[in-house]
């Protein structure tokens, strides 16, 4: 059969002969005359940057070992292990995995860049432009660890490094990739309603606040399942151990050294856990209904006794100051008068002051020689 192909500049011609690939023809018309209907031009457009043809690999192999599309087209042969990143006239256009790829770059720059995936962890000065790209989700895999976290990356199960708050991408079907996140700030655990029995064998509440951070992120993924669950059984046991060993005097007196033992024990366990135990206290102690009647009652008797006792010095006191006033009046008659005259200047100075003399004049005689 006689054919006329007529191929645009924009275009061009792949020859075929029984499925091979002879050869490419440029823009022009052409007339060809195939007998038997065993050859064939596709006439494809290089406005479409990739060539999208069944026999795309064929046409690879026959370029390998005649370079037919030298000057035409890009050539990209791909391994298992291969990526590559291509930019067409300085702007990213798609991330190609493992095969055969022909790109057309007649009338544009194209820039290839390989890449092993041998390192499963993808890091490019352009990454956030390549993973933004819509091509990137079919081969990279994206981990965003947040703001005050860390990262434990675990590859195929094995601990590889720790990763500050940031943005990462791991090549896909290359690894089994894990990033567990951690918590990086103070957390605070509530341990309430711990009813523990002191020395004295008083059964009570207790209420304890736990504030801790977390110094080494892989400690904390690899020792605990959950982290929570192990610090709150941790403090119960040392909590259960410190106030077995006192009284309830001693513990309602000594909480704050209570407190203090608690973290200094719970530091120990915790570094084991990569933790540090910021600060450890006891927020409340509830008595039994019965014990706090008791305790009031013992309260009530000593600030009464303690007020009793404040009083009676108070008169011990006065009494003994009215005494040593006694002596020094004593000791000084006309300091005694001179007090007498004071008495009697307050007595006058009343508007209701009666003086009655009687007829003896001794009454009488005594008030003139006092005045």
């Amino acid at each position: 059969m006689f054919r006329i192909y007529k191929i645009l500049p924009h275009q061009i011609g792949l020859h075929f002969r029984d499925d091979q690939f002879v050869g490419v023809l440029r823009a022009g018309r052409y007339g060809k005359f195939f007998p038997f209907g065993s050859e064939r031009i596709d006439v494809v457009s290089t406005r479409d940057v990739l060539l999208n043809h069944r026999l795309t690999a064929e046409i690879v192999r026959a370029n390998r070992e005649q370079n037919m599309l030298d000057g035409l087209a890009t050539v990209l042969d791909l391994g298992d292990r291969q990526r590559a990143l291509v930019w067409v006239d300085g702007r990213f256009f798609q991330v190609f995995g493992a095969g055969v790829h022909v790109l057309w770059n007649e009338d544009r720059q194209i820039n290839v860049e390989i890449v092993d995936t041998n390192s499963p962890r993808f890091d490019h000065a352009d990454f956030e432009v390549i993973t933004r790209h819509g091509s990137a989700a079919d081969f990279i895999e994206i981990c965003d660890v947040k703001r005050d976290h860390n990262g434990v990356l675990f590859l195929d199960g094995r601990f590889v490094e720790t990763l500050p708050a940031g943005r990462y991408g791991f090549w896909k079907k290359v690894a089994d990739v894990r990033v567990v996140e951690v918590e990086m700030r103070e957390q605070m655990l509530d341990i309430s309603g711990q009813d523990v029995m002191t020395a004295d064998h008083v059964t009570l509440r207790l209420n304890a606040l736990m504030a801790y951070k977390v110094v080494n992120a892989r400690a904390v993924v690899s020792a605990a399942q959950d982290l929570q669950s192990t610090l709150y059984r941790e403090a119960q046991l040392v909590l259960r151990e410190l106030v077995g060993r006192q009284s309830l005097d001693e513990l309602l007196s000594g909480k704050d050294q209570l407190a203090a033992d608690a973290q200094a024990q719970l530091e120990k366990r915790a570094g084991e856990f990569g933790l540090a135990v910021v600060a450890f206290g006891i927020r409340d102690v509830i008595l039994p209904g019965e014990m706090k009647e008791l305790l009031n009652q013992v309260t009530a008797a000593k600030k009464a006794a303690e007020a009793n006792l404040i009083s009676r010095r108070e008169e011990t006191a006065a009494i003994r100051s009215q005494a040593n006033t006694a002596k020094l009046l004593d000791a000084n008659p006309t300091l005694m008068r001179m007090r007498e005259l004071e008495v009697l200047e307050k007595v006058a100075g009343s508007s209701s002051l009666q003086v009655l003399l009687g007829d003896s004049g001794s009454l009488s005689d005594r008030v003139t020689k006092l005045i």
